[in-house]
Parts: C-alpha cells; sequence; structure tokens
C-alpha cells in the first residue's frame, strides 16, 4: 500500500504491518475523543515514525497515487479530526 505523509512524500508499506498502525490509529482515535492533546500528538507521530520505519520512500518524482494519506507531523487535533473517518485515519 501507498501512504503519503502530507508535506513529506510517500511510502511503500507491507500489509502485515497494517495491525501495528491500526493499533496506533485506534489510540490515537481514543485520544482525540477525550481530547487529550499531549497524548495525541506522541501517538501522532508513533504513527508516522511506523510508517517510516516500515516502509521504503518513494522517490520524490514517483506519481503513485496514495491510498492513504496521513496527516504532517505538525497537524493540529482539530485539523486530525477534520480527517477522520468512522474508523479512524487507518480504515479497517
Amino acid at each position: 500500500m501507498i501512504v503519503r505523509i502530507m508535506g513529506e512524500g510517500q511510502w511503500r508499506v507491507d500489509d502485515c504491518h497494517f495491525v501495528e498502525l491500526n493499533k496506533l490509529d485506534d489510540e490515537l482515535l481514543a485520544e482525540m475523543e477525550s481530547g487529550d492533546g499531549t497524548a495525541f500528538r506522541g501517538t501522532l507521530c508513533a504513527l508516522l515514525d511506523a510508517v517510516r520505519r516500515f516502509g521504503a520512500p518513494l522517490p520524490d518524482d514517483s506519481l503513485e497515487p496514495s491510498e492513504l494519506i496521513l496527516p504532517s507531523p505538525d497537524a493540529t487535533l482539530e485539523e486530525v479530526r477534520d480527517m477522520l473517518s468512522d474508523d479512524g485515519l487507518i480504515p479497517g
């Protein structure tokens, strides 16, 4: 799957890593619902770090369609809330 981190680029992430990514996404959703901005920031950074760690970066000139778009590391709680679906940032 191709994952884009807004403002950074794209990574190809194998599907086997989405169990861990979904756990972080669930934590992020719970922190957003509770309004815990400090925990939200830490979990958002952990989610983006996991994408970077598990994924292989695509070249900057690659124009692959992104199947998943994640917010930038400095996104606010409100900006991320606007990006959410019922499943969080990561469907499933």
